[in-house]
């Protein structure tokens, strides 16, 4: 699936102008969660404003991916976003009612009914993946905290070598990317702010795109331009250098 180096995240959106905006300045990759208790309020961003060749992505909470769960789970959310069809449907975290034996197989299922394109993981470990690539045609993409704090190696190569889409979330670390020292003396150096460094070191790595949240227009704006920052090699390798792990949403 291509996804835009940038999309919009909406954890905690509650506005539908935030997302009609955010249409209106160009993202293409809207993404949501049934947790996150936003559907309708983002289809009614969409709603308002020009979703063509959008990807609108939302994720199944852990008690709706039961095998007799998963169909209803999913006509649920496409009603409170007012679609007829998903273009990306995430196993929001392998927990609950999740099992790879049963849940996948539903997914396909719903895929097959032409109620979602893509099939898409996310919060999955190294071996949840390799299991689930046994009951998926393929892996839509793959969801993951990744910032320049905290980022697993072994997801991002199986998404490499597997070639498909690691959406980052939490790409400035919940806001820890304008404290860091090392982030602001290359933000300084390029003339711009910590946090379009941040995204652009998340975008500068093959198949990986991001989807920061951002309401203000000019937020929107700067975060969707940001993946145009050239970083120098020497920028990359000082952020990838920081001593420094935070996990913000351990399992």
């Amino acid at each position: 699936m291509d996804l835009a180096p940038v999309g919009l995240g909406t954890m905690g959106v509650d506005d539908p102008s935030v997302v009609a905006a955010a249409l209106d300045v160009g993202y293409r990759h809207v993404d949501t969660a049934q947790i996150y208790d936003n559907e309708a309020v983002v289809g009614d961003g969409l709603a308002a404003g020009d979703r063509e060749d959008c990807v609108v992505a939302t994720k199944l909470w852990t008690d709706s991916l039961a095998a007799d769960a998963v169909r209803a789970g999913t006509e649920r959310s496409l009603d409170r976003l007012g679609l007829d069809r998903l273009d990306l449907l995430y196993v929001h975290r392998p927990r609950g009612d999740y099992d790879p034996a049963t849940t996948l197989p539903a997914l396909e299922r719903v895929r097959a009914s032409g109620l979602a394109d893509g099939i898409g993981l996310s919060n999955f470990t190294l071996e949840q993946l390799r299991t689930a690539s046994d009951s998926l045609d393929d892996i839509a993409a793959h969801q993951v905290e990744f910032h320049p704090f905290f980022r697993d190696e072994a997801l991002l190569d199986h998404a490499q070598r597997e070639d498909y889409p690691l959406v980052a979330y939490s790409p400035l670390a919940g806001g820890l990317v304008f404290e860091d020292p090392t982030i602001q003396a290359i933000a300084r150096r390029h003339g711009t702010t910590p946090a379009a460094v941040a995204i652009a070191w998340v975008t500068s790595y093959d198949t990986v795109v991001t989807i920061p949240k951002a309401s203000s227009r000019a937020h929107l704006e700067a975060n969707l331009g940001a993946a145009r920052l050239k970083l120098a090699p020497e920028d990359i390798d000082a952020i990838e250098a920081i001593d420094r792990e935070v996990e913000l949403f351990p399992e």
